[in-house]
């Protein structure tokens, strides 16, 4: 499934599109710039009106838009301000996957995808198919209706369809957002999959910080039409001035690699480059490069080290920066973790604590202050 379309090349664009000029209709206006990677899942995140799904539609090309500019990959698109006719949707190289599944409902689920590799910019070979097949997990839903097959299911059959036309580009609006917890805990293992199987670009619409700490290598995040920050998801999703409000979802993504597996007590440790976690074993190898999510609101902190505590995960932390959190009574604590208690090393990865201010009185903290950095919870999420 592999493309050579000169992937470094990356997406870069510019859409200005003015809209909700009636009586009836808020004003809004799109204006963004962006220049994003050529491959990887660039996830585009921000609040509900910012404007996420009119950028997807400007991309594809089923929203018009006269002042706008797209390249993708070396491929112009669309030039600025009309100089040139702009490609067509249908000349477009790319795959659609929307909130709803919209499968042909009179077709099976083998006559979907039959009806996508008809269609496609190249040929699809037998084993080109069974791959796609293989990595949504479909093989055995073939033969069912679309009406026979749960919303987890259905979605899985329509990326594998916008995945058979061979697309340069693969858009997908919050392709989740129709479905409960189950369903999508349910799909997001093929999420994954496919996140690592593809050598083409992925451009992500959502609103949910999960499905962005679990899937994006590159954030794009959107403000009321406009970008308000750009740049690698795990550096993004670990500012405590993140752009966007995270409430509880406040926290950092941490780059590890899991060394060590404690069959006796179903638990496996994780190493990063400010020391080591210990979490629930479900299955990782060892050596598996891995994503941590560790939230503000799962770290105390302790002048000493308490032994004595249920909480395993302990780690030697100096106090960075303190700053305001959007409740009063509480305050934002940047730590810095040490590669070696001895010697202090610095380390490139921060952990955030959130705190009630009198905590922060009652330990007398500062920037500078060392403290241990007690983790209750840690998440994988790749």
């Amino acid at each position: 499934m592999a493309h050579d379309m000169h992937t470094a090349q990356g997406i870069h664009g510019h859409f200005y599109l003015p809209l909700g000029s009636g009586k009836s209709e808020r004003p809004f206006t799109l204006d963004v710039r962006f220049d994003l990677p050529g491959r990887g899942v660039t996830g585009i995140f921000g609040p509900s009106g910012s404007g996420k799904t009119t950028l997807l539609r400007c991309i594809a090309g089923l929203q018009a838009c006269k002042h706008g500019s797209l390249t993708v990959n070396g491929a112009v698109w669309q030039t600025h301000n009309g100089r040139g006719r702009p490609l067509p949707v249908h000349q477009r190289p790319l795959g659609f996957v929307f909130q709803q599944p919209s499968l042909f409902p009179h077709l099976s689920a083998r006559e979907n995808l039959a009806f996508a590799r008809q269609r496609a910019s190249e040929p699809v070979s037998d084993n080109d198919y069974q791959d796609i097949l293989d990595l949504m997990g479909i093989a055995p839903l073939l033969a069912q209706s679309p009406d026979a097959l749960s919303g987890g299911e259905q979605q899985r059959v329509a990326i594998a369809r916008a995945l058979l036309i061979k697309p340069r580009l693969l858009l997908m609006d919050e392709p989740l957002a129709s479905l409960d917890q189950m369903r999508k805990r349910e799909i997001l293992p093929y999420l994954e999959k496919m996140h690592r199987a593809l050598d083409i670009p992925v451009l992500y619409v959502s609103h949910s910080v999960e499905e962005i700490a679990r899937l994006a290598d590159h954030l794009l995040l959107l403000d009321a039409g406009k970008v308000s920050g750009e740049g690698p998801a795990t550096s993004l999703l670990s500012r405590e001035d993140f752009p966007v409000q995270l409430g509880d979802d406040l926290g950092v993504l941490l780059e590890a690699k899991i060394e060590a597996r404690d069959r006796h007590w179903n638990l496996l440790r994780a190493t990063f480059d400010g020391g080591s976690l210990w979490l629930r074993d479900s299955g990782e190898s060892i050596g598996e490069s891995i994503r941590l999510r560790v939230l503000a609101r799962d770290i105390s902190l302790t002048r000493d080290p308490d032994t004595q505590s249920s909480i395993l995960n302990r780690l030697p932390v100096r106090v960075q920066e303190i700053s305001a959190d959007r409740d009063p009574a509480m305050v934002l604590v940047r730590l810095q973790p040490y590669a070696s208690e001895a010697t202090e090393t610095p380390v490139s990865s921060r952990l955030i604590a959130r705190i009630t201010r009198r905590s922060l009185h009652q330990l007398a903290l500062a920037p500078g202050s060392a403290v241990w950095a007690q983790i209750k919870s840690v998440a994988i999420v790749r």
